[in-house]
């Protein structure tokens, strides 16, 4: 049978499936679920240095194509979250990736260095989110910013530093300066900015007015942006996030150049048992198209 076992960033991955951050994040318990459903990591809810309770409902809703959420990055902050990554780390054998976030580089020093104290086994910056004030792309829209935080955490967290993208704003100069600075590797992309208006109500669906924007209708952003990271950055590996609802969208992902995929809000439809779709799926495509191992497929679509 193929290999679909990967190594990212120094972990190492028995498929290259991984929980998206935001989705079923929370809690040791419910990372023991995804485990069982076959993924191959599991990246946390972000969690930022002090509690956030988000926005007032309504801050989900489905639309045709995909999902449209405003959170708020609701957390209990990382001295709360510490009980369930210790838990996570005593119990999982899968890699634990910690989402980080907060507005100042202080904040992102102090969550990741908790965090991986407390038992995560890599961090990953959310500099990305599109609907948070102060917080997110409006931190990542500065390269130069997102370059001191990964310094700074490259020289004082012992765990390998990813940096979620934005489709929004110059990723590959985000990247570039990431990456110079340390980073270990990339996540593209977080949602889409986006909104919805009830007609009849003749309001924004969403209590935040605009929220981001995920799901399948989002997948041809996702791919031309990991397909721009690998080609600039070869060597750097990358988690494909975005519309991610399929084996056939995983193996598109990893064609462009992602080491791994991120699966998110298509869990909502097709609940956990997707993960060990994917992997029967990429296993069965390798085993049919002739590739011993998921890393002979990595970026292939630019070999042509």
């Amino acid at each position: 049978m193929p290999s679909l076992e990967v190594e990212l960033a120094g972990l190492r991955l028995r498929n290259p499936t991984v929980l998206a951050s935001g989705i079923l994040g929370t809690s040791a318990s419910l990372a023991r679920r995804v485990e069982e459903a076959g993924a191959g990591a599991f990246t946390t809810k972000t969690i930022t240095p002090e509690p956030r309770r988000g926005y007032e409902n309504p801050t989900f809703v489905e639309l045709e194509h995909g999902f449209l959420n405003a959170i708020g990055l609701a957390n209990p902050g990382i001295e709360a979250f510490c009980s369930e990554l210790r838990a996570m780390r005593e119990t999982l054998s899968i890699p634990v990736i910690l989402s980080a976030g907060g507005g100042r580089l202080e904040d992102f020093v102090e969550v990741a260095a908790r965090g991986v104290e407390c038992g995560a086994q890599a961090v990953e910056l959310n500099v990305s989110c599109p609907h948070v004030k102060g917080m997110g792309a409006e931190v990542g829209d500065n390269p130069e910013v997102v370059a001191r935080i990964v310094a700074e955490l490259s020289g004082s967290v012992e765990a390998p530093v990813l940096v979620k993208l934005s489709p929004h704003h110059d990723y590959l100069r985000v990247a570039e300066k990431a990456i110079g600075a340390g980073a270990s590797g990339l996540t593209a992309i977080n949602t889409i900015r986006g909104m919805a208006i009830d007609i009849y109500a003749r309001r924004p669906v969403l209590s935040n007015r605009y929220g981001g924007y995920s799901g399948p209708g989002i997948r041809p952003v996702a791919v031309k942006v990991v397909y721009d990271l690998y080609e600039r950055f070869g060597d750097v590996p990358i988690i494909g996030v975005g519309g991610v609802d399929s084996w056939q969208a995983a193996v598109e992902m990893i064609l462009a150049g992602a080491s791994a995929v991120g699966v998110g809000s298509s869990i909502a439809k097709k609940d956990l048992a997707l993960f060990s779709e994917i992997a029967r799926g990429l296993s069965k495509y390798l085993e049919d198209e002739g590739f011993a191992s998921v890393k002979e497929i990595v970026g292939l679509a630019h070999k042509f």
